[in-house]
């Protein structure tokens, strides 16, 4: 498995449903960006200039909601990963 280092987190995409609820099928392009997914592993944390670790506040298995535009896609053993910043982070979903 992929480990992030610092305070970067990796995230598995959920994915997005193809069709509307009226049974109309979706173009790719047509689609949102996926904002939503699960985290799979997390960083040691983000080092300060004085070089403390902060720690961090997501954990694996956590439901997270991220900024649209954030990260940087990553395929590892046939699976979609993103790999982001915990700033990018915007929520929990409890």
């Amino acid at each position: 498995m992929l480990q992030p280092i610092g305070d970067r987190v990796i995230v598995k995409v959920k994915k997005e449903e193809e069709e509307t609820v009226g049974g109309i099928v979706l173009a790719s392009n047509a689609k949102e960006k996926p904002t939503e997914g699960e985290v799979v592993a997390v960083g040691s944390g983000l080092v300060t200039s004085e070089g403390k670790v902060l720690p961090m506040t997501v954990k694996e298995g956590d439901r997270v909601v991220y900024d649209k535009y954030s990260g940087t896609n990553v395929k590892y053993d046939g699976e979609e990963y993103l790999v982001l910043h915990e700033k990018d982070i915007l929520a929990i979903v409890k």
